[in-house]
Parts: structure tokens; C-alpha cells; sequence
């Protein structure tokens, strides 16, 4: 797989996550590149770029945010993830294709169980938690690699893309820059 950052999406995230930003946020630092390709032998995945060059070269996890309770690291869950709550299975295909409600499922309670679990905790790593069961996650394997999706108890729904009713750019660079400019996530 040859996948490149672009040199405007590293320029954004090292401007979003620069020494002027900071002030009293706490970075975590940068894994490098033997530290991501540890990560990746151990999951059976590549990461999308620009965030695999993003926590090798600039950082791995940032508590002012993005989300509203910070970034955390690639191999991290939010503190509020639960305990006895299965290990994510990034190798595994992310299942969704489009936003799904789960609240209105007509499906059997057991049937959509199952594959809450999946769209939990496959093909996805948690990016971090904007409170109240809401995790933003980028997806890692399947056909949506590369986007990221906010996740909460109700339902999942892809941000940046036409169903998912969000006004920025697709993508981990294009989540950062709504974030860095102060915009909200969906559009208004």
C-alpha cells in the first residue's frame, strides 16, 4: 500500500498541535515511525495518513482536544470506555457503509447486539469521547478506511460525508481543521 500525507494536511496538524496552541495542554509525545509500525505488526493494519505520519512525527494524543476531552493515544481507550468491554479489533473490517440509528431498528434487539459489538470495536481506533457515550473513532480497515465516525449509544454516523451532515472535510486533517478553527462539527 503506497499512501502518502499531503504536505497541507501535515502544514495543518503541525500548526493545530504547534507550541502556540498548547499552553497548559499535556502532549503525548510522537511514537515514530519504529513505534507505529510496532503498533501496526501488532494489530494486522496500516493507519490511514496523514494520522499515521500525524502520531509518528508530531504527536500521539493531545488533552485540549480534538474531541472536547482530548486526543488520545493510538492505543488508548477514554476513561469513560467502561470496564469488561472487549479489546478493539482493528484488523477486522469497520461494518458500517452509511449512518445507522440503531434506536430505530426494526431488527431483533439480539441481531442488532451483534453488531453494535462490531461497529464498537472493529476497524476503528477511538480518537476520544466528547462525553455522554459520544467517541469519535477513525477507521482503519474495511471501505471506509480513513474516515472518521462519531459513534454513541443511538446510533453511528460518518462525519464530513454527504450522510453524515457535517460541514467540514472529510478525514482525519479535515476533523482537526474544523476543530482548530473553533467551528462546530455539524453543520448549522
Amino acid at each position: 500500500m503506497t499512501e502518502h500525507a499531503s504536505a497541507a494536511d501535515l502544514a495543518l496538524l503541525r500548526a493545530a498541535f504547534g507550541a502556540d496552541r498548547a499552553g497548559s495542554a499535556v502532549r503525548t509525545p510522537p511514537l515514530g515511525r519504529g513505534g507505529v509500525r510496532a503498533f501496526e505488526a501488532e494489530h494486522g493494519i496500516v493507519l490511514p495518513e496523514p494520522y499515521r505520519t500525524f502520531v509518528a512525527e508530531i504527536c500521539d494524543g493531545f488533552s485540549d482536544g480534538p474531541p472536547h476531552h482530548g486526543l488520545i493515544p493510538a492505543a488508548a481507550l477514554p476513561a469513560d470506555w467502561g470496564a469488561g468491554r472487549p479489546g478493539q479489533v482493528l484488523a477486522e473490517p469497520f461494518p458500517l457503509s452509511a449512518a445507522w440509528l440503531w434506536d430505530d431498528d426494526p431488527r431483533p434487539e439480539e441481531e442488532v447486539e451483534a453488531l453494535l459489538e462490531r461497529v464498537f470495536h472493529h476497524g476503528s481506533i477511538v480518537l476520544g469521547t466528547d462525553g455522554c457515550g459520544m467517541y469519535w473513532h477513525l477507521v482503519v480497515s474495511g471501505p471506509r478506511r480513513g474516515e472518521i465516525w462519531l459513534i454513541t449509544g443511538e446510533g453511528a454516523v460518518p462525519y464530513g460525508a454527504p450522510d453524515g451532515g457535517s460541514a467540514g472535510e472529510p478525514g482525519f486533517a479535515g476533523w482537526v481543521a474544523r476543530w482548530a478553527a473553533g467551528l462546530p462539527w455539524w453543520s448549522e
